[in-house]
């Protein structure tokens, strides 16, 4: 699936050069649940970035299925993050003037799927989540919970092959991340996607089959996961 090899991100801030990824190697198996945990600033939301084509490595290549992340144009880029690569958020993105199921239905836009599709999938992807009924609330109008599996819903209703998710519980309580990383699992086994979380969390990263540490850059390989 992945395999990054001699990886860093620098970024120019206030004046000074910050390397944010650090010369890192690694490889990614097809069907694999990753967990990535570290600090704030250690790097980890840069290195998803990168996984996801959000943003470019200022060396080294970042491969996914024989391709070099690094070298495309952003048409290519573009097209990768809308037909391959789910994204989940701590914040959730939601449009805040779009209905559940209008949310959901963006993300098939740039796919060109027909409109009446279009509104199928989303429902059968809220339906997936559990929220059929709440398909015509506003984000203002769930719960932080319900707005994250909303999240989860836009993110697989493109039918991924890959599933970043940056802090997906970070501003849940305990028994609603609980929740969420139930529905996360379920979804990984059932869709066999390749699953790659960042957190901060031990009790989350505990579910991955492997899970990384990061710090200042580097990234540690610290176990896996069994049964």
């Amino acid at each position: 699936m992945y395999t990054l090899t001699g990886v860093s991100k620098t970024f120019r801030a206030r004046g000074s050069t910050v390397t944010a990824v650090r010369d890192l190697n690694l490889s990614i198996a097809d069907g694999e649940w990753l967990a990535i945990q570290g600090r704030t600033g250690s790097g980890k939301s840069t290195l998803l970035q990168l996984l996801g084509g959000m943003d470019r490595p200022s060396t080294g290549t970042v491969n996914l299925d024989g391709q070099d992340l690094a070298t495309m144009s952003e048409k290519q880029l573009t097209e990768i993050r809308a037909a391959r690569v789910g994204f989940v958020f701590q914040m959730f993105n939601l449009i805040p003037t779009l209905s559940a199921i209008e949310n959901v239905e963006a993300a098939l836009v740039p796919l060109r799927t027909p409109a009446v599709q279009r509104r199928e999938r989303a429902a059968a992807a809220l339906a997936a989540v559990g929220l059929a009924d709440r398909a015509g609330h506003l984000p203002s109008e769930l719960s932080g919970g319900q707005q994250q599996r909303v999240g989860i819903a836009r993110a697989l209703v493109k039918e991924p092959s890959v599933l970043l998710a940056d802090e997906p519980t970070g501003n849940l309580d305990v028994d609603t991340r609980d929740e969420i990383l139930t529905l996360l699992e379920q979804i990984w086994t059932a869709n066999q996607l390749t699953l790659v979380l960042v957190t901060h969390d031990s009790a989350v990263a505990a579910l991955a089959e492997r899970v990384a540490v990061m710090h200042d850059g580097k990234l540690d390989i610290t176990g896996t996961r069994i049964g």
